[in-house]
């Protein structure tokens, strides 16, 4: 069915068994005009309930796995969803698909000069497409548009063609359904404001979109890499809160009992486990002194080992970024070399920072264990030369447990630091 503006079509009312939806964009720009897409999943009330609910590259997919974008699309599309409409969650009512020009007040463009704007609804099951629709010009300053939505009606699910622009680009589009943003700029992309740099750089331009992304258990997002380019280097930290009453031990002593009654430092150890594409696997820890290498095999390396416990920074596995292609996956781990660890006082926080990526967040908030190894994020290789990060926090006895959970298949021997 081919529709125009404002037109509207049944989905699941002329197909009962309609289950996962292919949403593909496509445009025709000139070069030099870049274009994101994006969907936004609303409430009755036509508002986001946050940031989460925001899928774009960066958060590529919703924690439910009810929208998901596809890292590389098929059949000449720039942009592709799936949606997988019965895990849908019943308060959204409304999934807007979007699509902004990137940073358009800075490069003077905006959507006029885009032709050839359409949105195609398929079933991914059957691979016929069920709906088109056809953005028929009336674009001029626009650097945001709504090409079109998916709603529910009385139980059933609907398209709607909207073809609707925006003349304040991304901030604008945000604002319009609900999220805070901040910056000024019409067309920034979700990152992070730039780490300090150790000699002057140029002051960057605000960000409009959330800096930072706080993964649920189970919960997976992508890096954010810019199609024809390489990830930078990946900095993974592991640190606590030190709450009151700090012993003559070190900043994480009054955490931890057990081995350190007599007012010993607590040794907390960060490492990870690594497979690489040809097969190599081992481990990244300060135990055993296997520290690794950033520019050799297998490219992640941690930042010595604090034993004492006073370092407010925590501990830091870094990863070559530009070498995530050898990388088939890492697993990030906590460990107390002494002590019995109390993990809800601890409260431990995970930051994964990648250039122009937002700051992934992962909380160790799964409390009650004794156990005193810790399981806490996973990253995958997606697309060839990207990562995604999984929220794990699981608990384990020791390193042979953890193995042996996650299929690694390493072979264990008592070891030491000395």
């Amino acid at each position: 069915m081919a529709l125009r503006k404002g037109g509207k079509a049944d989905l699941t009312k002329t197909c009962p068994n309609l289950r996962h939806l292919v949403i593909s964009l496509g445009w025709r720009a000139p070069q030099g005009v870049d274009i994101d897409a994006a969907a936004f999943l609303l409430g009755a009330d036509g508002k986001a309930a946050g940031d989460s609910e925001f899928i774009f590259y960066g958060n590529a997919r919703h924690i439910t796995g009810s929208v998901e974008m596809v890292q590389r699309p098929s059949g000449g599309d720039a942009a592709q969803m799936l949606i997988d409409l019965p895990v849908v969650p019943d308060a959204v009512q409304r999934i807007p698909f979007t699509a902004t020009i990137y940073d358009p007040e800075t490069r003077r463009q905006q959507f006029g000069q885009v032709q050839g704007i359409y949105l195609r609804v398929s079933d991914e099951d059957t691979g016929e497409e069920l709906v088109r629709y056809d953005v028929d010009g009336g674009l001029q300053g626009e650097t945001a548009i709504v090409v079109g939505e998916i709603y529910r009606y009385k139980g059933m699910w609907k398209f709607n063609a909207i073809g609707n622009g925006y003349r304040g680009g991304l901030e604008a589009l945000c604002k319009s359904f609900g999220l805070e943003v901040s910056g000024s700029q019409g067309g920034g992309r979700p990152s992070p404001a730039p780490a300090p740099a150790p000699r002057p750089a140029p002051k960057p331009q605000p960000q409009p979109m959330p800096k930072k992304v706080e993964l649920r258990k189970g919960q997976k997002v992508s890096l954010v890499k810019k199609q024809g380019t390489k990830l930078g280097e990946i900095v993974i930290n592991l640190n606590w809160h030190q709450g009151g009453g700090q012993s003559s031990g070190g900043f994480f002593s009054s955490f931890f009992g057990g081995g350190n009654s007599g007012g010993g430092a607590i040794d907390l150890d960060l490492g990870c486990l690594f497979e690489l594409k040809d097969g190599t696997k081992g481990a990244v820890q300060a135990l055993g002194n296997s520290f690794g290498s950033l520019d050799y095999p297998p490219y992640i390396a941690l930042d010595g080992d604090d034993r004492t416990g006073e370092s407010v920074g925590g501990e830091t596995l870094r990863v070559n970024g530009r070498k995530a292609s050898d990388i088939r996956r890492i697993l990030v781990y906590t460990f107390i070399y002494e002590g019995v660890a109390n993990w809800k006082q601890a409260d431990g926080v995970v930051t994964v920072k990648c250039p122009g990526s937002p700051d992934i967040i992962v909380r160790m908030d799964e409390y009650g264990s004794d156990d005193p190894m810790c399981a806490i994020a996973l990253l995958e290789n997606v697309g060839g030369d990207n990562f995604s990060v999984e929220k794990i926090v699981r608990f384990f006895e020791g390193h042979r447990m953890m193995d042996q959970a996650f299929d690694w298949g390493l072979r264990w021997v008592a070891g030491s630091k000395d």
